[in-house]
This record gives structure tokens, sequence and C-alpha cells, in this order.
């Protein structure tokens, strides 16, 4: 049996204790990785590698010694309660001795977990998995998080949803995180909260979201949208001293401004425009769009961004011109235009 989307969810969230084999694969080795420990945890318990009746085994032992997974499918453990053996990093090489595994399991001997990365439709792997009567092979998408699977993790950290505005910091984070990433960030604001009688706010989640790459680059935008020339060069080489490239300044000035385009347009003024934005905003950076976007207003907007295309289709061409230099100069124009 194949299970995908929210049968998977439904699967990792509540394993089916009967089942033979079970088989975890996707191109992400976090969100595998999180699927396997939350089923691994569900049907042996928080002890029960403690009380060996968890045996990892790595798939590239297999290739020395086969027998390795049919003894520990088979061995009788010390301690009552269910067992796992637990095959990481398998690939199709091993589809033949997974046919074997399985197809000589009895009610009683420990389940078989399997994890492996990206397996295209053709997988042997797969097919062994999906193919068997009494085993499962869960294939996990790089698809966001939908309200559900969030909602389990903020109750797991104990955390209550005191408005919509939150809500959607907390969605909005979801869709620009990894799984993995996205799953510590709540957990770290469970404990944030912990013992804390104010209720969680859009302030609290942009404190501890993890910064991303464009943090630093979101800070030379600020500079020239809102007209502080002066600041431009020390930013800039600050910037360039990390690796940044010019067309990277580029492209995010132009998301930026057409960012502000959008906001500036709404016929019900900036404060309704920003609504409009996709992913949504919040908190500080909220109000510094709408004030930005009510400073320039549409025209120069339209101006500005009309500059940064022809940058950009300058720097992309056979011309010889000083990126470095370009770059620096269109800011310096924007700045200017935002000061007048």
């Amino acid at each position: 049996m194949k299970l995908t989307g929210r049968n998977a969810a439904d699967f990792i969230r509540k394993p089916q204790t009967t089942r033979a084999g079970i088989l975890i694969f996707g191109a992400d080795p976090m969100r595998v990785a999180t699927a396997r420990a939350q089923i691994v945890n569900t049907l042996v318990g928080p002890q029960g590698e403690s009380e060996m009746r968890l045996t990892r085994i790595a798939a590239s032992d297999l290739r020395k010694d086969p027998a390795l997974v049919n003894d520990a499918v088979k061995a009788q453990g010390f301690f009552p309660g269910p067992r796992v053996a637990l095959v990481e990093d398998a690939t199709d090489g091993l589809s033949k001795l997974m046919t074997t595994v399985l197809e000589d399991w009895r009610e009683g001997d420990a389940q078989l977990v399997v994890t492996a990365g990206q397996l295209t439709a053709k997988s042997a792997l797969r097919k062994v998995f999906e193919g068997h009567s009494n085993s499962v092979g869960i294939a996990l998408y790089d698809d966001p998080p939908n309200a559900e699977d969030v909602q389990i993790l903020l109750d797991a950290a104990k955390l209550a949803i005191p408005n919509r505005d939150v809500m959607d910091a907390i969605m909005a984070m979801a869709h620009s995180l990894t799984p993995g990433d996205f799953r510590q960030t709540i957990e770290k604001l469970g404990l944030y909260k912990l013992g804390d009688p104010e209720p969680l706010s859009v302030a609290d989640v942009a404190l501890l979201a993890p910064q991303s790459a464009d943090v630093d680059v979101d800070d030379i935008l600020v500079v020239v949208a809102e007209g502080n020339s002066q600041m431009i060069g020390p930013v800039l080489r600050d910037l360039y001293a990390q690796g940044v490239l010019p067309i990277t300044l580029c492209i995010g000035a132009m998301r930026h401004f057409r960012q502000l385009h959008v906001v500036a347009s709404d016929p019900g003024g900036p404060g309704q425009g920003i609504g409009r934005l996709r992913p949504p905003v919040f908190g500080p950076r909220r109000d510094r769009l709408v004030q930005q976007a009510s400073q320039w207003g549409r025209d120069r907007l339209e101006r500005a961004i009309a500059a940064l295309t022809d940058t950009d289709l300058t720097m992309r061409s056979a011309s010889h011109a000083p990126q470095h230099a370009l770059m620096e100069r269109t800011l310096i124009r924007l700045a200017m235009m935002a000061r007048h």
C-alpha cells in the first residue's frame, strides 16, 4: 500500500502495530528523519531503545551481512513489548533482501521500519513494500504543512493561539521553513512562553523565527527605501565582503519595490494594500512597508522599478560595466528619489 498526503500524515501519527513493514522515503532527509522518529517512538515507546526493543541497522552493514535484518526481526527480547528493526538509508539494492524478510515475517516478529531517500515510481524497493499485502510505503513530498499539521505541533508545544494574526504569522513561517526548522521553532516558542501569562504575540513569533539568508539584503533595502544614501556605501561593503553578489541585490530590490507598489496601488490606501501581500507580513516589518509605500507613492515606485529593470538587464547582458559600481549607483539614485 502507498500512502501520501493526509493518509501518510495520519499513519505517521498513529502507525498500525500489525504492519510487517513500513518504508519511509523522500527527498528531504529532515522530513524523513522526523517521520521515522515519530513512528518508532509510537511503536516502541520512549524506553524502547534502552530496553533493547529497537535494533538499528545501517544499510551499508547489510551488504556485508544480509542476515542482520532477519535476525533482528526474529530475535526475542528480554523485555516485554513491541519490537522494531530499523534499517536506515536503504536503496534499491536491498529490495530482494527486503522481499525475503517480509515473506518470512510472522505475527510476534519485530516490525521492519526502513528509511530511504528519493525513490522513483519504478523503484524496486518501493514495489516491495507497496506491493506487499501487510506493508506500507510512505512517500514524503516537499509540501508545506497544512493547518491540521500545524495545530498538532502547537498542541504538543502547549501553545494557545489568541487571534488570527498570530496564526497567520505561524502559517507564513510554516511555508517558509523546512519541516525540521519549523518543528524546532514551535518547540522553542513553547519553551519561551512556558509560565508566561501573556498570550503569544506576533512579536514573539518574529523574535524566535530563524533569520533567513535575506536579512542582510533587507538591511540595504531599508536604507535605500528610506532615503539614507550616506549609509549605502558602508552597508554595501559589508554585504560584498560576505559574498553577496550585485545581481542578488538587484533581485532583492526588485522584489521589495514591487511589494511596495502593490501596497501603494490599493484603492483603499497602503493600510489596506498591505493585506494583499502573499505571503503576508506582520509586526514591525508590516508597519515599515506601509510607511515606505505611503512615502514613495505609486508613480515614484514605478520609476524605481523601471530603473532596477534597466540595471538588471545591463548586468545580465554582455556589458563590461563593473557590476558592483553599477548596482551602487542605482541604489544611490533610488535613495535620492526617496528624499524628493
